[in-house]
């Protein structure tokens, strides 16, 4: 296929392909507010269906709607208990975390359980109205917006609850539909491709799809698992705002070595603990760091064996390059399918580039 001359017609051809695809990128650009709910439900899908399946054969609901409805009972339920019972009180905790920062910066009185070169680097390098913005409610929302451009978007355009509550009711339609048809959908876009074509673009997206469930459900299952661990944890050390670093530890870990920054948020925290009790700096930050190396051993010794077992087989050092390639290119979603992207990237080069030089040498 490399041999191949480009002739006048092949290159016109090769424009108007382009062409076509700048068309439909711009055109799902422009509808894109209206292309958002079915992506979100789509999306929806994709995590929720082996729930449906487990509900349906394993739980023995024979009607695969009873099955999606059971599934979304418990997701629903799920995120209305995370709303009631989790976020007022973090809330609540970050408001005070914020007020007891505020006292000790503000402060002249000498913490003995801290030690002076902490106390140095904090005043040297905090501000403390800085810190107030971040934690205030103004500043979650503006973070929530910049993080989520196209859904604050959608939100936004809702300007009253009735507005809001169509939005969502047509998300859900959209998930129950979407799962009722999951296999026929799945299976049925082949067909708008063209018959030579087919048999190639079938084969990348069953290894994509194959790779893309194998790690991103898998880390999911992970993340969920180790922020469980660590909100518990911290919770058994007092320490403050423990589910929320459980929680951050859990969302941290989608992304391989993330959560290490989450060791400069446990340090401070740690300054807030000891100016509130008198305990001794050193003796909270190392019971914090004894529940990120509990929860790690139990991560990589237990939980990650059981659930990913050697998914990847990526060295440590390309792990960190494809981190970082993929994070410049697409950002926190790239850091999150980075992975499984250079796998396949991995595994196509093997089969297509080197693959195929082993068979001309060989011919």
């Amino acid at each position: 296929m490399l041999e191949r001359e480009i002739t006048f017609d092949r290159a016109i051809r090769m424009l108007i392909g382009l062409g076509v695809v700048a068309a439909i990128g711009w055109l799902v650009n422009y509808l894109s507010g209206v292309l958002l709910p079915f992506a979100v439900a789509a999306l929806g899908a994709y995590l929720l269906f082996p729930v449906v399946k487990f509900f349906q054969y394993r739980a023995r609901l024979h009607y695969r709607w009873l099955a999606i409805t059971a599934t979304l009972i418990i997701v629903l339920g799920a995120v209305a208990a995370v709303i009631v019972f989790v976020v007022p009180p973090l809330i609540t905790e970050a408001s005070h975390i914020r007020d007891m920062l505020g006292q000790y910066l503000s402060s002249n009185t000498d913490y003995g359980s801290i030690p002076d070169f902490v106390s140095r680097f904090i005043a040297d390098n905090i501000d403390i109205d800085k810190l107030g913005e971040m934690l205030s409610e103004d500043n979650i929302v503006a973070t929530a917006r910049a993080l989520m451009p196209r859904l604050w978007g959608l939100l936004a355009q809702s300007l009253s609850i009735v507005a809001w509550v169509v939005t969502s009711f047509m998300v859900l339609m959209y998930l129950f539909f979407i799962l009722l048809d999951y296999e026929t959908l799945e299976d049925g876009w082949a067909k708008a491709v063209p018959r030579r074509y087919r048999p190639f673009a079938t084969g990348l997206a069953d290894d994509l799809r194959r790779g893309m469930s194998r790690y991103f459900r898998g880390q999911s299952v992970v993340a969920l698992a180790v922020g469980i661990l660590s909100a518990i944890g911290f919770v058994i050390i007092d320490f403050p705002l423990g589910i929320g670093m459980g929680l951050l530890i859990g969302v941290l870990t989608l992304v391989p070595y993330l959560k290490l920054i989450a060791l400069p948020a446990a340090a401070l925290l740690a300054v807030v603990k000891a100016a509130e009790t008198g305990q001794s700096y050193w003796l909270v930050l190392l019971s914090a760091i004894a529940v990120f190396v509990a929860v790690q051993v139990v991560e990589d010794f237990l939980i990650v064996p059981k659930v990913m077992g050697r998914v990847m087989g990526l060295n440590p050092a390309l792990i960190l390059l494809s981190l970082s390639v993929w994070g410049s290119l697409m950002g926190i979603i790239g850091m999150i399918i980075a992975l499984p992207m250079t796998t396949l990237i991995m595994s196509y080069y093997k089969r297509f580039v080197i693959g195929g030089e082993r068979l001309a040498r060989d011919d």
